[in-house]
């Protein structure tokens, strides 16, 4: 007899020798499966050693896909996703009695053989030429934990999970080869470890764990005797055998795995029978899987964290590598998310917008100085049902955004002025500013031809009294539209989006901001996160930082791995910075903010509100907070909001001020609670000119004039000083309701009448 290992069985080579040597491959069943002649094996008749060596024996065991924990800034959980429910876990971490059952069901003699049991294939030959067929099977336990390997190396893939199960002779054998390599490298305990930890007992759980888990609500190591027999039966046949679903079959198949434990001296046979009297008892947890399980609110977040994995480079050279990280989980990933900031965000928008309002809202708010995000919430939650979408209102298409953004109305105007003032124009700037004014003609572009207004596109102002001259102090706090038409007709475009870049403000879509000057009144689609990070800047003192939500990840193994860290580049000079805080004071002080102004500390911001009232947005800061709120259509119909009802509060018309502003201010109030109240820098402005009184200037007002609400409501009259590189509707064609949870389409199509200055 040959020597045995210390594992028990014979060494790989004797046990392939002796398996070969007796003629295995040209006459026996294997598995289950009668092998009719040796050229049916595709190995031309080879029955030696020698030909069995010829298959390659390089198993490689890939690492278990598990579970990933996503976790708030102060460690609290916020979801947990998997492609796999599994929880990998130590031999010493699973009841003796489990060990025990599986063996027993499994391979009783798993002790006593190595990676083949002669035996157990022998009594299968012997059972299935009874029988005529292949009513039984001969796989070790060791040859099963290779099978699962392959299964778990084809992941998703279908036809790959095919061709690990299929019942081919071809496969079988090789199965055999690894089988051994297995044996010999790891042990019977490790085997058996691994076993259970990558086994299915179904109901979307993978390995003992989650089984333990999902059944019973308790840890592996804690199963009863009676518990470990029932997993231990589900195994063979989880649909079959599932107790949440037919606990009659399960309870059958339970008390089979008592006896069996019985006749092999496992447990006494009184300990069997009163296992078995003991009826089936169950404390399942329901699988809890994705963003969609997030607390707090923090669906769209968790989500937005899985995005930015997916999209970072730090994370693996193709979009491809970063999805099989992230698909093979076991990461614990702690995040930006602020716990307090996110509840009053939640809070703040319970307070004003219902779920099934015609419209939504979208607040998100972020750290100036290291572009963390710390909050980000809507009104329409994460999910499937009515009233539910996975569109995140809050970012850009590509992170899982809409398609298109939200034209930001009158909160550009600040980005405007910020690269007037950083080319050396004083903050006390005076423009005629009319009520109403055509488009002045030409204004320079970043290329050699200039825009010229040939369709003499006009612009006006919100209100006929709206009459300059005008300084930039009063114009800003107003958001005359006039005034910061001529400013970009001075200074050029092209200052403008270069700013506008340096700021990160980029249309949601990807695209490239149009050299237009009505971009001066928020023509674009933006996303609230590309607004509050923007204005943020501002608090920072001219200095950029690009967002992040990740603070930390470690593996399964506890490693840490690197991370995306903000980049901080300067976008303008203090003193620029430090005057448009000073501007942006006076909106909420004396302006068309003032319903956003906060009590307890210093606060800058703007509105915006596009025509049509189809969106309204309030974005501000304080030193340490900045924040963007937009309330619109989150679908393809766009809702006017005049005469409507949101969140049970009748408005007869909503702008910025008057409905983003407050729930800007309610979250922000809430964020900063109990925490420092830094003071900006500031800047003295002069008061500008006085106004004309009497309503517009001679020969600048025309009747009927396009895009004013209540007329033909095009964009800028269909003329190339008001369009936006959407064009004018900037939809999308057969597109669905996103807000509704079918096609994310997202967003927004750019309306007619959009010309976005309004407040």
């Amino acid at each position: 007899m040959g020597k045995k290992r210390s594992g028990g069985g014979l060494t790989g080579s004797q046990q392939a020798a002796k398996f070969l040597g007796v003629s295995v491959l040209s006459g026996v069943v294997l598995a289950g499966m009668a092998i009719p002649a040796a050229g049916a094996l595709g190995l031309a008749a080879k029955g030696t050693v020698e030909g069995f060596d010829e298959i390659p024996a390089n198993l490689k065991t890939p690492p278990l896909s598990q579970r990933t924990t996503i976790l708030d800034a102060e460690g609290g959980l916020i979801a947990t996703v998997y492609s796999r429910d599994r929880q990998v876990v130590p031999l010493t971490a699973i009841s003796p009695y489990m060990q025990k059952a599986i063996v027993a069901i499994e391979d009783s003699r798993f002790y006593e053989h190595g990676a083949v049991d002669l035996k157990g294939i022998l009594r299968a030959v012997n059972r299935n030429a009874q029988e005529g067929g292949a009513a039984q099977g001969a796989s070790t336990l060791t040859q099963q934990y290779v099978k699962n390997v392959f299964v778990e190396e084809a992941g998703d893939d279908e036809t790959k999970v095919r061709e690990a199960q299929e019942k081919s002779l071809g496969r079988k054998i090789r199965e055999l080869k690894y089988a051994i390599q297995v044996e010999e490298e790891l042990g019977k305990k490790k085997i058996l470890e691994n076993y259970l930890n990558i086994t299915f007992f179904g109901q979307q759980a993978y390995g003992i764990e989650s089984a333990a888990q999902r059944y019973f609500s308790k840890p592996a190591k804690d199963l009863t005797l009676e518990e470990s027999a029932l997993l231990a039966g589900v195994v063979q046949s989880p649909s079959r055998f599932d107790p949440v679903n037919d606990v009659t079959e399960a309870t059958k198949r339970r008390n089979l795995v008592l006896q069996r434990m019985a006749d092999i001296k496992d447990i006494s046979q009184a300990e069997a029978d009163a296992a078995k009297a003991k009826p089936v008892v169950l404390k399942v947890t329901k699988p809890k899987n994705g963003c969609i399980t997030a607390v707090k609110g923090a669906g769209f977040f968790c989500d937005y964290v899985r995005n930015s994995f997916l999209n970072d480079a730090v994370f693996g050279k193709t979009r491809e590598e970063r999805a099989k990280v992230w698909n093979q989980g076991g990461l614990t990933v702690r995040t930006t998310l602020d716990p307090q900031s996110q509840d009053s965000v939640n809070e703040s928008i319970k307070d004003h917008v219902d779920q099934d309002d015609k419209v939504a809202t979208a607040v998100t708010l972020v750290q100036p100085g290291t572009g963390r995000v710390l909050a980000m919430g809507q009104s329409k939650p994460y999910g499937f049902a009515k009233n539910e979408t996975q569109i995140n209102f809050s970012v850009d298409k590509k992170m899982g955004g809409s398609n298109f953004g939200f034209p930001t109305g009158s909160t550009f105007k600040a980005f405007v002025a910020a690269s007037a003032i950083e080319r050396g124009l004083p903050a006390t700037k005076t423009y005629q500013s009319p009520y109403d004014m055509y488009y002045p003609s030409p204004v320079q572009t970043c290329g050699d031809k200039p825009w010229v207004n040939t369709n003499k596109e006009r612009v006006e102002n919100e209100s006929e009294s709206e009459v300059g001259p005008y300084g930039m102090k009063e114009a800003m706090a107003k958001s005359v539209n006039t005034y910061f038409v001529e400013m970009i007709s001075e200074i050029g475009v092209c200052p403008v989006t270069e700013m506008a870049t340096k700021l990160g403000v980029v249309p949601a879509d990807g695209a490239k901001l149009p050299e237009v000057p009505g971009i001066a009144l928020g023509t674009e689609g933006m996303s609230p996160l590309t607004m509050a990070n923007a204005y943020a800047t501002f608090a920072n003192r001219g200095v950029y930082c690009t967002p992040v939500a990740i603070e930390s990840i470690t593996d399964a193994h506890g490693k840490a791995l690197a991370v995306p860290k903000s980049k901080c580049d300067r976008a303008m000079s203090e003193r620029t910075a430090d005057t448009i805080n000073s501007l942006l004071l006076g909106v909420v002080d004396s302006g068309t903010g003032q319903q956003a102004g906060l009590t307890d500390r210093q606060s800058a911001g703007k509105t915006g509100t596009t025509e049509n009232r189809y969106n309204a947005w309030f974005v501000g800061y304080t030193p340490n907070m900045a924040g963007a709120t937009w309330v619109g259509s989150g679908g393809t119909k766009q809702v006017s909001m005049e005469n409507i009802t949101i969140g049970g509060q009748y408005y007869d018309k909503v702008f910025g001020g008057g409905l983003p502003g407050p729930i800007w201010k309610q979250a922000v109030s809430g964020a900063l609670s109990g925490r420092e109240a830094p003071s900006f820098v500031s800047v003295n402005i002069p008061d500008g000119p006085s106004p004309v009184a009497g309503g517009s200037k001679p020969g600048t007002s025309k009747p009927n004039k396009p895009g004013k609400p209540g007329r033909d409501g095009k964009p800028g009259d269909g003329q190339p000083g008001g369009t936006t590189a959407a064009g004018a509707t900037g939809g999308n064609p057969g597109g669905t309701d996103g807000a509704g949870g079918s096609d994310p389409l997202g967003g927004i199509t750019l309306p007619p009448g959009v010309i976005g200055g309004r407040d």
